[in-house]
């Protein structure tokens, strides 16, 4: 965790801007304007993976013109095989690019800050007045919102990443192997890696989608002109830099979970919390849906953290809010040290355990990023990598599919259960629960969105108004 003095591509010499009458898509990024743009994607950081994904891309591929497609991607397949919350791991790595180590601090913690407040306020709300209904009419026209959003990332994303046919049947291989056989995500992200691999060698012109380096119609962008002009000293590998970052960032996950043990014991509340989100910062492939059944069983059956469908209120917390889904791990906590306090106020004891929850979900991810993303970056440019990439992509897009069609199913129904046959899976709803409202609410969402160009904030703030009023009469 070197810091070059070309961190700060401030001090570059200027090059022409790819849009000349566009001044600000020129590659001198300074850190404070890059501050002020990783807060603007935080807050609207809201719909999950896809969602937040889309959100990053627009911004910074489209719109501020900093990075383009293919290193976006590049980064993007290196985060989906990751444990952790993909997107908040992209915004890492991508603020690591741009200004190092300071970067990537920011950008990260940024992502989760908003998220964090606001779960946190209403955890609070939550453990205080056991009032769900209150928390329902909050957030159930955001919901509708957030799945257009969803939908809207999908289509966005598959447009870019299904060039041809064969990536198509990638994606909806991997759809169905996660959707109809539950198959685990690593599987299926390793499998397409391998085919892509072997894809290169049959055909390489259909399977090299992901290319290493920009092409000449995406021009050099911001970062690229940074990298191109000699200013990504912080991006080069070495073991000395890998060496110091181990020896930052093991102690940071793990200095605080030794403490906790030695004064407060094994079986005390506090540590139970941190070893358990610790070890599930590990196995979080996938995202939080992945993993959010073996949490539920953990935290309801085993610990009783949680009363049965409490859970669900969690993960409602989360997909309305701004950041990471898995950020759910903060409720879980909050409750559990809510109701075994241990001699604490139960508040206090609840907010101790937010910010150990989040502390030993997140600081893992700062760790996985900026120990690889180097060697990544080393192997832009590799055909077989970009093959192996172009793949994962591909199946990525079938993964956030299922999820977009998990949260429809979940807004537009009020029941649904998972019904399997022959070693087949479905997503089986009570017709009966159908939420017409929720159902027009996400129409009127996507319409907004899509057809009318109307922006993410003014949707969603307009969306829970409605929301409101409905539960209100």
């Amino acid at each position: 965790m070197t810091s070059a003095p070309s961190e700060d591509v401030s001090q570059n010499s200027p090059v022409t801007p790819l849009h000349p009458a566009d001044n600000a898509f020129g590659h001198n990024i300074s850190f404070a304007e890059a501050v002020r743009v990783w807060l603007r994607v935080a807050m609207l950081s809201f719909g999950g993976p896809a969602g937040q994904i889309a959100v990053m891309h627009r911004i910074l591929v489209d719109e501020k013109q900093w990075v383009s497609e293919s290193r976006f991607l590049h980064a993007l397949n290196y985060c989906m095989v990751l444990p952790g919350p993909e997107a908040q791991q992209l915004a890492t790595y991508l603020g690591w690019l741009m200004h190092g180590v300071k970067g990537g601090l920011v950008a990260g913690t940024l992502f989760v800050l908003p998220g964090f407040v606001a779960i946190l306020g209403l955890s609070l709300l939550y453990a205080g007045f056991q009032e769900t209904s209150l928390v329902q009419a909050l957030f159930f026209g955001i919901k509708a919102a957030v799945l257009a959003v969803v939908i809207q990332a999908v289509v966005r994303i598959a447009q870019r990443a299904l060039k041809n046919r064969i990536m198509v049947t990638l994606a909806a291989l991997a759809f169905i192997a996660i959707f109809f056989f539950a198959m685990p995500f690593p599987l299926v992200i390793a499998t397409a890696a391998l085919v892509g691999l072997i894809g290169r060698h049959l055909d390489p012109e259909r399977f090299v989608v992901i290319k290493g380096h920009a092409t000449p119609a995406e021009g050099e962008r911001a970062i690229d002109a940074m990298m191109t002009s000699g200013g990504g000293h912080h991006t080069q590998a070495s073991w000395g830099r890998t060496l110091k970052v181990l020896g930052i960032w093991l102690p940071l996950w793990f200095v605080p979970l030794i403490a906790v043990a030695l004064l407060l014991g094994m079986d005390n509340v506090f540590t139970q919390i941190g070893l358990f989100f610790s070890k599930l910062a590990v196995v979080t492939f996938g995202g939080a849906y992945s993993v959010l059944a073996y949490m539920a069983q953990e935290a309801v059956q085993n610990h009783g953290w949680l009363a049965p469908g409490e859970m669900l209120d969690g993960l409602g917390m989360a997909e309305s809010t701004p950041g990471p889904l898995i950020q759910v791990v903060q409720f879980v906590g909050f409750m559990g040290a809510f109701r075994d306090s241990g001699g604490l106020d139960p508040f206090t004891a609840g907010i101790l355990a937010s910010v150990l929850a989040t502390w030993v979900t997140f600081v893992p991810c700062f760790l996985w990023i900026f120990l690889g993303a180097p060697y990544v970056e080393k192997l832009r440019g590799n055909q077989a990598v970009s093959a192996a990439l172009s793949a994962v992509t591909a199946a990525v897009v079938g993964v956030m599919l299922n999820l977009a069609i998990w949260f429809a199913v979940h807004v537009a129904f009020a029941e649904v259960e998972t019904a399997k046959a022959w070693g087949v899976q479905w997503l089986s709803p009570e017709w009966g629960s159908v939420q017409l409202a929720s159902v027009v609410l996400a129409l009127g969402a996507f319409v907004a969105i899509l057809r009318f160009k109307i922006g993410m904030l003014q949707v969603l703030f307009a969306s829970a108004l409605l929301g409101m009023l409905w539960h209100w009469i």
